[in-house]
């Protein structure tokens, strides 16, 4: 067995490397609201020793943060590597709240938090301890370089270094020996060895198409199409807005907690997934918004958001890495009535499940593996100064029961976002237990009016839950014998 070990990074995972600049940190972060008491020590101070022991008890089980990236000796592409160095003291934090510690004093100093850039020298991530929070509340910040997760898997690791039992005990944790960085010539060897697999993979995988294995050839073709329906999609452009402006260092960040059953309610009296609730409500907010707060006519304006997908496999569960395509939808701003705002984006997600949109995307980013650094440089450069959508718009869903660190049961987590290009705002969303909160992240001087975009966010909601109790719920459908059968079967 060698004593040296790395890992590569995929293109996605090395795309957030790429965007990485002075005003465009590309970490994603959240903001956990615990119980205080529990985390206290004699005096009644948090006792933050006793969390660092905790944290460096849970490190094995997360192997990426006690990793770097560096340039790989020969071709420069980027590697995780052990890093020798490592120090957990440098990477958790603590800080107090000025007094009165409210959540508003809390925002301003997540924000900071989460405004300043990881060192691209040390693992990437930070955990910071935040004090003095009113009601016997403390906060802890996360913040981890979007090249190490993507939101799925960044619930995952929530999951590991919290547990859904209180503890008291602290299990020392296994010695750590960190395995040092390939040679040159051992890592052109490895590499040879692993190129030496692609050709036969590429022939196998021709052979499929030319036999039609497993429908192959059918395979195919519906990824070609899906490429061609996402490249029309974002060839076909967007209106610059208001929001849309190129972005400074500084950031705002806000959040508003809405009950996933009022969401429940919503959905079950007008139809529609989730996700096309929360995407109906954003247009409406941004109507909102920009008619009444920036006295913006929105009804000539075409405004389009990026949507991740997951396309992570259940397998793949606790695995770093960012396995995520993306959707551009197209948001009826224009449209006055909800109802109305919600059947067309629901019409619009069924659309794009039905051409694969997805799979459109999964594909390219397949495609660029192959291509090298070249690809992903152009289409950085496209995205800083000419995006295909005017805001990111992303929902995780997170841990349905409570969650804890140590003896402290998390309350709230709040999720935050990176901005980049001309992108001034962005939206992400994570549930919790029977909470779905809505984290807002914006650039500092182009939105003082974050607040606005927040309230607006609230009254959209409140329209189509409003629309929603006084609908009737809708008569369920009536399954077909056939379908009756067939289920009967399958059961068996």
């Amino acid at each position: 067995m060698s004593d040296f070990a790395y890992t590569r990074l995929t293109a996605l995972d090395r795309t957030f490397l790429i965007y990485e600049g002075p005003n465009s940190p590309m970490h994603v972060g959240a903001v956990a609201i615990l119980e205080g008491g529990s985390l206290r020590g004699d005096g009644h101070a948090i006792d933050f020793e006793r969390i660092l022991e905790y944290v460096a008890s849970r490190l094995h089980l997360i192997p990426r943060y006690r990793q770097r990236v560096e340039p790989a000796p020969v071709d420069r592409h980027p590697i995780w590597v052990d890093d020798a160095h490592f120090n957990l003291r440098y990477h958790v934090r603590h800080t107090r709240l000025p007094r009165p510690g409210s959540e508003r004093i809390l925002k301003r100093t997540c924000a900071r938090i989460l405004e300043q850039r990881l060192d691209l020298h040390k693992p990437l991530w930070e955990l910071w301890l935040v004090e003095g929070l009113e009601n016997d509340r403390v906060a802890l910040v996360n913040k981890t370089h979007h090249c190490m997760i993507d939101g799925v898997s960044g619930v995952d690791l929530m999951s590991v270094l919290l547990t859904p039992e209180p503890t008291e005990k602290v299990e020392p944790p296994p010695v750590w020996l960190p395995r040092r960085p390939p040679t040159a010539l051992e890592y052109a060897a490895s590499e040879a060895a692993l190129r030496l697999t692609e050709p036969l993979a590429a022939a196998r995988a021709i052979g499929r198409i030319v036999t039609d294995q497993d429908h192959a050839r059918g395979e195919l073709l519906e990824r070609v199409r899906a490429v061609g329906h996402l490249a029309a999609s974002a060839i076909s452009g967007t209106t610059s807005t208001p929001l849309n402006q190129p972005i400074g260092p500084h950031r705002r960040f806000d959040w508003l907690p809405m009950s996933l059953d009022d969401v429940g309610v919503v959905r079950a009296h007008l139809g529609g997934s989730v996700n096309d609730v929360v995407l109906a409500v954003v247009a409406g907010a941004i109507r909102r918004f920009f008619k009444h707060v920036r006295l913006t006519d929105p009804d000539g304006l075409e405004f389009k958001v990026i949507a991740p997908v997951s396309v992570r496999d259940p397998r793949e569960r606790r695995h770093s890495g960012n396995r995520v395509a993306v959707w551009f939808v197209p948001l009826p701003i224009g449209e006055r009535d909800p109802l109305v705002r919600l059947e067309r984006v629901r019409q619009t997600t069924e659309e794009l499940k039905r051409r694969h949109e997805a799979l459109g995307s999964e594909t390219l980013t397949q495609a660029i593996e192959w291509l090298g650094a070249t690809p992903i440089s152009l289409g950085a450069r496209a995205i800083e100064t000419a995006p295909p959508f005017n805001m990111v718009v992303t929902n995780v869903p997170g841990p349905r029961g409570p969650l804890h660190l140590l003896g402290a049961r998390m309350l709230e987590a709040h999720p935050m976002m990176p901005l980049l290009g001309s992108l001034s705002v962005g939206i992400a969303l994570f549930s919790y237990g029977r909470t779905i909160s809505w984290g807002f992240t914006a650039d500092w001087e182009l939105v003082p009016d974050l607040h606005e975009l927040v309230l607006a966010v609230q009254h959209s909601f409140q329209q189509l839950l409003d629309r929603a109790r006084s609908s009737p719920l809708p008569e369920p459908a009536a399954k077909a014998p056939h379908a009756r059968r067939s289920s009967r079967r399958q059961g068996a």
